[in-house]
C-alpha cells in the first residue's frame, strides 16, 4: 500500500527539517573542504579538510555569488576559498595584495608597494610531483608588513618568478599559493573579483595522508591556519 505524500512528509518532518538546516548551514554559513593538491604547502597539505567561514566577508544568497550584505573585507594574509575567474574551479589560496596595492615578483621574491619582503631559510624539502618523481625545494619564512608565513620554492619547476608590477583595482584581490612554484594562482588566472570569494579558511578540521594509505595525521587535527 502506498503511503500518501502528505502523510510521509508529516512522518519525516524532523528529518527533512534537519536536512534543510544542514544544507543551509553548508551553503550559507560554514563549509568544510577537502584539499586535493599541494599548492598551499606547507600551510595546507593534500588530504587536509579545512573549515571555511562563509560569513567572514559577506552574507550571500545560498548557492550564488549575490551578496546581501558586506560584513568584512579580505585582508593580506587571509587564507580564502574562491571560484576561479577562469573556469569556476574552487580554489584555496592566500590573499597577497588587496585593492590599491602594487604587487610584483622579482626572482620569486615578493614586493608590495615598493617594499620587498624579507626571507629566512627554514630547511630543504623533497616534494613528490607524481609517483616516482621528486623535486628538491626549500622552505623560507617570508616577512612583510608585520606578517610572516612559511613559503616553499621549487627551483626545478618552470614557474613565473618575475611578475608585474600590477596595481590591484577596487573589489579585486591578488592570490598566491604558499607553494610558490607549484600553484595556479593570480599569476595564471588573473585577479580574483571580490564576489567570487566564498569564505575564509580558519583551521584544519581533520587530515589524512592520501599518499600513505590514508593514515590519519593526528597532529593536524584542529590545527589553525597561519
Amino acid at each position: 500500500m502506498k503511503i500518501p505524500v502528505a502523510a510521509w512528509l508529516r512522518e519525516n518532518r524532523s528529518f527533512l527539517l534537519f536536512v534543510a538546516g544542514f544544507l543551509f548551514f553548508r551553503t550559507a554559513i560554514a563549509d568544510w573542504n577537502p584539499v586535493p593538491s599541494g599548492s598551499m604547502r606547507p600551510t595546507i597539505l593534500e588530504g587536509d579538510v579545512v573549515f571555511v567561514d562563509r560569513t567572514a566577508y559577506d552574507w550571500k544568497v545560498p548557492l550564488t555569488d549575490l551578496s546581501l550584505r558586506r560584513v568584512g573585507e579580505p585582508r593580506r594574509g587571509d587564507v580564502v576559498t574562491f571560484s576561479s575567474p577562469r573556469d569556476g574551479t574552487r580554489l584555496i589560496k592566500r590573499v597577497v595584495a588587496v585593492p590599491g596595492d602594487v604587487v610584483e615578483l622579482r626572482g620569486d621574491r615578493l614586493i608590495l608597494n615598493g617594499e620587498a619582503a624579507t626571507y629566512a631559510p627554514v630547511g630543504e624539502v623533497a616534494e613528490a610531483l607524481v609517483p616516482g618523481v621528486e623535486v628538491r625545494g626549500v622552505r623560507e619564512v617570508e616577512q612583510w608588513g608585520g606578517q610572516e608565513r612559511i613559503v616553499q620554492f621549487l627551483p626545478a619547476l618552470n614557474a613565473p618568478r618575475d611578475f608585474g608590477p600590477v596595481v590591484v583595482p577596487a573589489d579585486a584581490f591578488f592570490m598566491m599559493g604558499d607553494n610558490r612554484d607549484n600553484s595556479q594562482d593570480s599569476r595564471y588566472i588573473g585577479l580574483v573579483p571580490r564576489r567570487l570569494i566564498i569564505g575564509q579558511a580558519h583551521r584544519v578540521l581533520v587530515s589524512a595522508d592520501i599518499k600513505g594509505r590514508w593514515a590519519p595525521r593526528w597532529d593536524r587535527f584542529a590545527a589553525p591556519l597561519k
